[in-house]
């Protein structure tokens, strides 16, 4: 295991190029004068029987926003929080009852702009210590894994597209067992294994 997030740790010092929610839709015409929000989301690896693992949540079926989409633990920067990378440790211990303490945080993806004006920044993280899932009542529906092999396959991606305020947009999907997976964040898991693949 250690090999593996060794090879994790120096690809993730690499310099990347950021990603957006359009980058398959070039044609999107951004507003003028839009302020981007700092965010930051947790990848948190974890280790399973069957090797290593990615922590994922469903979103809540009952929020105004995203309702019962597959998304990573975090949200907006607070002024309280030091960084995005402090943001995204404490929205992990909001919503799932990850302890900060219990994440040894191995680097950064490029940042992700999305069609929500926020300005996200992934950090991937191990855990280290055991810890007890507790999804977070009106916001988290479950937590799952999915195995790291899995996602960082760029052979098991699908570029997907539908309707939205009347126009067809293109974005990547990376579906695992019962579990869809798209939009911003299979665009920045994709991200990830691109940066892997180096």
């Amino acid at each position: 295991m250690r090999k593996s997030i060794d090879h994790f740790r120096a690809a993730l010092a690499q310099t990347g190029v950021g990603s957006s929610d359009f980058d398959l839709n070039p044609d999107t015409v951004l507003p003028a004068g839009r302020v981007l929000r700092p965010a930051g989301v947790l990848a948190p690896i974890v280790e399973t029987d069957q090797g290593l693992g990615l922590l994922l949540t469903k979103r809540s079926a009952a929020l105004k926003h995203h309702p019962g989409q597959i998304s990573f633990p975090g949200g907006k920067q607070e002024e309280s929080d030091a960084d995005v990378i402090a943001a995204a440790l404490r929205e992990a211990h909001e919503e799932i009852g990850l302890p900060p303490e219990c994440v040894e945080v191995l680097g950064t993806l490029p940042r992700h702009e999305t069609v929500t004006s926020f300005d996200i920044t992934p950090v991937i993280g191990l855990v280290i210590k055991p810890f007890d899932i507790r999804p977070e009542p009106g916001e988290v529906d479950e937590v799952f894994t999915v195995p790291l092999d899995h996602i960082l396959n760029p052979d098991n991606y699908q570029i997907q597209s539908r309707r939205w305020r009347g126009q067809m947009r293109h974005y990547f999907v990376v579906p695992y067992g019962p579990y869809y997976i798209w939009g911003a964040t299979a665009r920045m898991l994709r991200a990830w294994t691109e940066i892997i693949q180096k």
